[in-house]
């Protein structure tokens, strides 16, 4: 499993590019399980694929393909879109990264952590995670017939709190337009 608390030690400035030997010897486990994914399949270790990797593990929370190709370009790093996305798609097998389709928006991808609820304004899009303790023991504690559990995502849709606040400022100025 990935933890999310485990920094990116080895990611220097993108503007040279990065020596792949630094990225497959690091001791990172995030890394190392990267690598041993690669080996296991039979696949190249590449330094598109590390750097990849390396501006994945600076990102917190959400993000886009569109979103990490732009942090990647602003390093000075090039790659292509399709070698983005290909590594991500081996980041999901490789269990290390998780696909979200929120509601109206664009999927959107996050490092695997402990279980969380996601709670998307619906208004703004902002996604907020949530870990909630009791929630996580009641679904451990869960017995389904002939299914294990793996893990689970819980989406919860609603308005934040900013956005709520501006619909309540909108609806109180049209009912003093609407007096005067």
């Amino acid at each position: 499993m990935f933890d999310s608390k485990i920094g990116c030690t080895f990611v220097t400035s993108m503007k040279t590019d990065p020596n792949i030997e630094d990225f497959a010897a690091s001791n990172n486990p995030v890394v190392r399980q990267f690598s041993d994914y690669l080996d296991a399949h039979g696949m190249r270790k590449t330094t598109e694929r590390y750097a990849i990797l390396s501006h994945i593990l600076n990102i917190s929370g959400h993000f886009t393909i569109e979103e990490l190709q732009q942090i990647i370009n602003a390093d000075g790093f090039r790659v292509s879109r399709s070698t983005v996305y290909n590594t991500v798609e081996l980041l999901m097998d490789a269990k290390m990264l998780r696909r979200h389709v929120f509601e109206g928006m664009q999927a959107q991808y996050e490092r695997i952590s402990l279980p969380h609820t996601h709670l998307i304004c619906t208004s703004c899009g902002k996604v907020k995670e949530v870990r909630d303790p009791s929630f996580a023991a009641s679904m451990n504690a869960r017995r389904f017939n002939a299914f294990n559990i793996d893990h689970y995502s819980l989406y919860v849709y609603g308005t934040c709190s900013t956005c709520a606040r501006k619909l309540k400022r909108t609806k109180n100025d049209n009912g003093n337009k609407r007096k005067k």
